[in-house]
């Protein structure tokens, strides 16, 4: 293959992750708006503006640590060429549509280890996957939702005492001003840990086709500001048919409810940023939303959408890697 097919095949790869990661704006714009708006706080065009605007600020914020993860810490390097990332990059991609088309609220985060992972294995077996990063991703499938849970119901609880004395109007009209704080925050924790995986992959591709030297400790700066952009342009676009899932059919929120459901899932994101862990920003704001639902009465959660959306979840990576894998072996008949 001559250096001009090559750059040429390199650029193409770089564009199908931005895509990817405008999809992933896309797709997850409901985790950072959907409890905004189902309260009426915002208008739904007024609230993925919002959502864009901290989604971009967040790249002044968080370390790359998620995308060093990704990037070094989930397959080994070594083996990562052209097709590896074109079929990683494939199976996430045909995961995302599929889920978004029928409503479902997965996980972008997942859906691209799994796609890495399976196109990996695909190459060279199972014995090149970094055990410690994809079983750091797994055990937060499981743990984020949880965290989120437990931050979202204590804090509601903890609200609830403060404001016993309060009449409803007044707390209210306080929550409706305190959401727009706390959609804030959690709309930076999404940006900060969701554009950080697509960082992390294209950084991968650049080292293995020698436009980056391994040894760098950051992607370049183009890299890191490119992914944040397109991340916000893809929020600013919104999921809709998400939207009305997260926001409407698990429990309906009011805004004090929906104030500490962000507040809990922020929380939650920033620890898991800190941390390095490419979290999925959609397990933790459903936990953070049931959380809240169930301190007021257990019936008050619609359990049965709650326990499809863990079947999307527990699915995610393995059917997202079962696609990369074919991605994988189409690419080797495409260049």
């Amino acid at each position: 293959m001559t250096a001009d097919a090559s750059f040429w095949i390199v650029a193409v790869l770089v564009l199908m992750a931005l895509l990817f990661d405008f999809m992933n704006g896309f797709h997850d714009a409901a985790n950072s708006i959907a409890t905004v708006v189902s309260t009426g706080v915002l208008k739904p065009q007024q609230a993925v503006l919002f959502a864009a605007f901290f989604n971009v600020v967040a790249i002044a914020v968080f370390e790359l640590k998620v995308a060093a993860t990704v990037g070094k810490g989930t397959v080994d390097p070594s083996i990562v060429d052209n097709h590896v990332i074109f079929g990683a990059l494939g199976g996430a991609i045909v995961w995302n549509v599929i889920t978004w088309w029928y409503g479902i609220p997965s996980s972008s985060s997942h859906a691209l280890i799994g796609g890495l992972a399976g196109a990996a294995v695909a190459k060279a077996g199972s014995h090149k996957l970094i055990a410690s990063g994809i079983l750091k991703t797994v055990a937060f499938i499981f743990i984020s939702p949880v965290l989120g849970y437990l931050l979202g119901s204590l804090l509601m609880v903890v609200v609830a005492w403060l404001f016993r004395r309060s009449s409803p109007l007044r707390v209210d009209n306080w929550f409706r001003r305190l959401q727009l704080v706390s959609a804030g925050l959690y709309s930076l924790g999404h940006g900060g840990n969701d554009a950080q995986k697509t960082i992390g992959l294209i950084w991968l591709l650049l080292i293995s086709a020698g436009y980056s030297a391994s040894g760098q400790s950051s992607p370049p700066i183009w890299v890191i500001v490119c992914c944040y952009t397109a991340m916000g342009l893809g929020t600013m676009f919104g999921g809709w048919r998400i939207v009305r899932t997260m926001g409407q059919k698990i429990t309906k929120l009011k805004p004090v409810g929906g104030f500490c459901a962000e507040t809990g899932g922020a929380m939650t994101l920033f620890l898991a940023t800190a941390l390095g862990v490419p979290v999925s920003t959609t397990h933790t704001i459903t936990g953070a939303i049931v959380g809240v639902g169930s301190t007021q009465r257990a019936s008050s959660v619609r359990w049965g959408v709650a326990g499809n959306i863990v079947w999307a979840w527990i699915f995610t990576i393995p059917a997202a890697a079962f696609m990369a894998g074919i991605a994988y072996w189409v690419s080797l008949t495409l260049f």
